[in-house]
């Protein structure tokens, strides 16, 4: 098993059948709250689609709480699910626990309410070109490359000016640069809907 990986105590839980143990997350996910903090890609954005369709097909329109705490990744795979919660009928709660950057950021803005913690942050910023060289490439596939990333620039800008409130023009000068949203930061520009604050 390797080192980074955390292995989660199961519950115990009396029942009918006795005593039995069950996972964490499939208590949480019965309790229709739902964890991401992991890079946006392929098979993390699955695996969340995956649960997010199965609360909506078990008791579609019950709320759904999902938490997010990542640094981002993959255009694509970000917009199928943020798409998917869009039309949802269940409402979905996101909460940021930690950092939700760049496409992380995105998810976060899925939400019908949009809450922090009070020492969380949004990074908002323009996408980029990843990890992938153009060494190679020829002049037209290298212009080809570069206006999908002006197209996914736009997608996202769009986005956040729909769910923030914003401007697109105050979109592009926020992330132009990576731009750190505290929560307070976040709930004046209309990323966030709320900080979840201790009670006393």
């Amino acid at each position: 098993m390797s080192r980074n990986m955390s292995v989660l105590p199961n519950i115990l839980e009396e029942t009918s059948r006795g005593t039995q143990s069950i996972r964490i997350e499939d208590d949480l996910l019965r309790k229709r709250e739902i964890f991401f903090t992991t890079e946006v890609d392929s098979q993390s954005s699955a695996d969340l689609l995956k649960q997010l369709i199965y609360l909506e097909r078990v008791d579609e329109g019950k709320p759904i709480m999902l938490y997010i705490s990542s640094l981002g990744g993959e255009v694509t795979s970000g917009l199928a699910v943020y798409d998917y919660i869009r039309m949802m009928k269940s409402p979905v709660t996101t909460v940021c626990i930690g950092t939700a950057a760049s496409m992380g950021a995105i998810l976060f803005l899925a939400g019908e309410e949009r809450k922090m913690l009070s020492h969380t942050k949004v990074m908002i910023h323009d996408p980029s070109y990843g990890h992938a060289t153009m060494e190679g490439m020829k002049p037209l596939e290298i212009k080809d490359r570069l206006e999908g990333l002006m197209k996914s620039r736009k997608i996202l800008a769009e986005i956040i000016a729909e769910r923030s409130g914003m401007t697109l023009r105050q979109v592009y000068a926020k992330t132009r640069r990576d731009s750190y949203l505290n929560a307070e930061e976040a709930v004046k520009l209309g990323v966030a809907t709320e900080i979840l604050r201790e009670e006393v």
